[in-house]
């Protein structure tokens, strides 16, 4: 496949550290201008637009798509964390997944996330924090693998929302924008006789935000569906959530 896997280098230390690893990271080939943002000004200009998901999760989401700037937890499917990334990685921006060593990326593939615009720092170890604070200078999405603690989430979504990146966290995260959380749902595929293939699985994807311009979502879907991307399920979906006026 061709997900880049970047090495994070062995003396960055603390999250102050992440503005030296920024030049180091910017020295593979087409990371320094993927997302068409600056590190400084032009990030926080970005603040505020979206950036585009499938069709099939924009009722779950307040604006439609993922907010430069926000950061977005997702609890119990993956598959959904890799889902959020298909469309906009489809169109141009740059992806990176931190802290998650078996990441499957043929099944990232699957799902329609380019592979070629998604950067993989597999196993960070203590570099976590600096590797993902660098990341957010220069990629329009990141996605934590593991949770850290709540002063420094908040740093880095603070840092998120000032260079116009979108957090992704694969788990719980304090003080986030959106949360989207997976309920487990029903496998088909087998037959009466209960042999054959598991070919989709129907889900409930719960979406909340803070404060009052969200109200609850929550959407029925298949993920994965029977061509092994998300689709839309046969029920009828739930009232998505509205922006205050």
């Amino acid at each position: 496949m061709s997900a880049r896997s970047l090495m994070v280098p062995d003396d960055t230390d603390s999250f102050g550290d992440a503005d030296n690893t920024v030049a180091r990271l910017a020295s593979l080939p087409g990371l320094n201008t993927a997302s068409g943002m600056a590190v400084d000004a032009a990030g926080a200009a970005a603040v505020g637009k979206l950036l585009p998901v499938v069709p099939e999760l924009a009722d779950v989401l307040p604006h439609r798509g993922l907010r430069r700037g926000s950061t977005v937890s997702v609890i119990g499917s993956r598959l959904l964390v890799l889902s959020l990334l298909v469309e906009a990685t489809a169109r141009g921006s740059w992806a990176a997944v931190v802290g998650m060593p078996d990441l499957g990326v043929v099944a990232a593939a699957e799902l329609g996330v380019e592979e070629s615009r998604l950067a993989l720092v597999p196993a960070p170890g203590a570099e976590l924090v600096p590797a993902v604070a660098a990341l957010l200078d220069g990629l329009d999405l990141v996605v934590v693998g593991r949770g850290v603690n709540g002063r420094t989430a908040r740093q880095l979504s603070a840092r998120a929302r000032h260079r116009g990146a979108v957090l992704i966290s694969a788990g719980a995260w304090p003080g986030v924008d959106v949360e989207l959380r997976c309920e487990e749902g029903r496998w088909s595929g087998l037959g009466t006789s209960g042999h054959g293939y598991l070919s989709e699985r129907e889900v409930t994807v719960h979406g909340s935000g803070r404060g009052a311009a969200v109200r609850p979502a929550a959407v029925r879907l298949l993920l994965p569906g029977a061509a092994g991307r998300i689709a839309r399920s046969g029920a009828t979906d739930a009232e998505p959530m509205l922006e205050a006026g």
